[in-house]
C-alpha cells in the first residue's frame, strides 16, 4: 500500500528520463473542474471577442478612431483565448509541458507580447480620450482614422520587439545560470528573470503606465464634470460647450467604459506583476500554484473586456444581439441605426 502511495505520488512527465519533472496531482474532481473552468473562459474570451471585432467592422456607425483601437485590443484578447490559454491549461492541470523547449520559449514570449501589447493598447485609449473630451475643439483633426491606424501599429511593433528582444536575447537569464540548471527539468517550461530585468520591466511596462493612464483618467473625469457644471445639469454632458469646443454624451460614456477596462486589467494584472518583483528578492520561493492562479486571473481580464463592452456600451449590446440573432445577415444591416442616446 505504502509503496502503491509513493509511486503514484511521483509519476513524471515523461517516464522513461531521469531528468523528468514530476506530474502535479489532483484528484479527478479537480482535474474536470480546472477544465472546465478553462474551456469556458477561452469559449468566452474567443466568442467574445469575436463579435467585438464583427461587430465593429461590419457595422458602419462603429466605425471611429477610438473603436479601431478597440478592435485591436479585441483581436489581443482573442489571440490570448485561441492561442495561450488552450497550452496554459494542460501545463496547469498536468505541471507538465508537452510540446518542447523551443515552443515554451515562443509561447512565452507571445504570452509577454500580448500582455505588452494590451497596455500599450489601453495607453493609447486613454490619450484618444484625453483628446476627445480635454480638447474636443481639434480632436477631429488630431486624431483620425489615419492616426488611429499608426498607434496600432506602433503599439504592434514595439511590444512585438520588447518581448522577443528580451526573451530571445536572454538579457534576462544573465546571473541565474546556477539557478537554472539546478530548477531545469524534461518536460518543464521555466522562464526565468533576474531581479533587476523584473523590476525594469514591471516597473517601465506596468506600474508606470498604468499610474499615468489613471493620473489622464482622472484629469478627464474632472474636466467632465466642469462641463457639467457650466450646463447646470450634472446627469448630463450633451452639448457642453468649453472655448467653442463640444463633448458629447456618447463621449463621456465612452470614457467611463474605458477606464473600466483600465480597472479590470490593472485589477488582473498587477498582482502577478507585484509577486513577480517579490519573488527574486526572496530566492524565488513563490509557491507555483500562487503563480498559476494569478497568472490564469491575468489572462481572464481578455474574457472580462467583451463583457464590459456589452454592459456599459449600449452601442455594442445592440449589435452583440444582431449577430447572435442572425439579423446582420439582413440586407443593409451594415447601415441600421444602433445609436442610443
Amino acid at each position: 500500500m505504502t509503496d502503491g502511495f509513493s509511486q503514484e505520488q511521483f509519476m513524471y512527465c515523461f517516464p522513461g528520463s531521469n531528468a523528468s519533472c514530476v506530474v502535479g496531482q489532483y484528484s479527478f474532481g479537480t482535474n474536470f473542474a480546472l477544465y472546465l473552468v478553462f474551456l469556458f473562459g477561452m469559449l468566452v474570451t474567443i466568442l467574445g471577442n469575436s463579435l467585438v471585432i464583427v461587430s465593429i467592422c461590419h457595422f458602419k456607425q462603429l466605425h471611429s478612431p477610438t473603436n479601431v483601437l478597440i478592435v485591436s485590443l479585441a483581436l489581443v484578447d482573442l489571440l490570448v483565448g485561441f492561442i495561450v490559454m488552450p497550452f496554459s491549461a494542460t501545463r496547469t492541470v498536468t505541471g507538465c509541458w508537452f510540446y518542447g523547449d523551443t515552443f515554451c520559449h515562443l509561447h512565452s514570449s507571445f504570452e509577454l507580447f500580448l500582455t505588452i501589447l494590451s497596455i500599450f493598447h489601453l495607453i493609447c485609449i486613454a490619450v484618444d480620450r484625453h483628446q476627445a473630451i480635454c480638447n474636443p475643439l481639434h480632436y477631429s483633426r488630431k486624431i483620425t482614422m489615419s492616426v488611429a491606424m499608426i498607434m496600432v501599429c506602433a503599439c504592434w511593433a514595439l511590444a512585438a520587439a520588447y518581448s522577443y528582444g528580451v526573451l530571445y536575447s536572454k538579457a534576462n537569464e544573465a546571473g541565474l545560470e546556477d539557478l537554472m540548471a539546478s530548477i531545469v527539468c524534461l518536460g518543464g517550461c521555466f522562464v526565468f528573470t533576474n531581479p533587476l530585468w523584473r523590476i525594469l520591466g514591471s516597473a517601465i511596462c506596468i506600474f508606470f503606465p498604468c499610474t499615468v493612464m489613471v493620473c489622464i483618467y482622472t484629469q478627464i473625469f474632472i474636466v467632465a464634470k466642469q462641463h457639467v457644471r457650466k450646463i447646470g445639469d450634472k446627469n448630463k454632458c450633451l452639448n457642453a460647450r468649453g472655448r467653442g469646443g463640444l463633448v458629447k454624451q456618447s463621449e463621456c460614456k465612452a470614457a467611463k467604459t474605458l477606464s473600466i477596462v483600465l480597472g479590470a486589467f490593472i485589477f488582473c494584472w498587477i498582482p502577478l506583476f507585484t509577486v513577480s518583483i517579490i519573488d527574486p528578492l526572496t530566492g524565488y520561493s513563490t509557491p507555483g500554484l500562487l503563480i498559476e492562479v494569478l497568472i490564469w486571473l491575468g489572462y481572464f481580464n481578455s474574457t472580462l473586456n467583451p463583457i464590459i463592452y456589452a454592459l456599459f456600451y449600449p452601442s455594442f449590446k445592440k449589435c452583440f444581439h444582431c449577430i447572435i440573432t442572425l439579423k446582420i445577415f439582413s440586407s443593409n444591416s451594415s447601415n441600421m441605426n444602433i445609436t442610443v442616446k
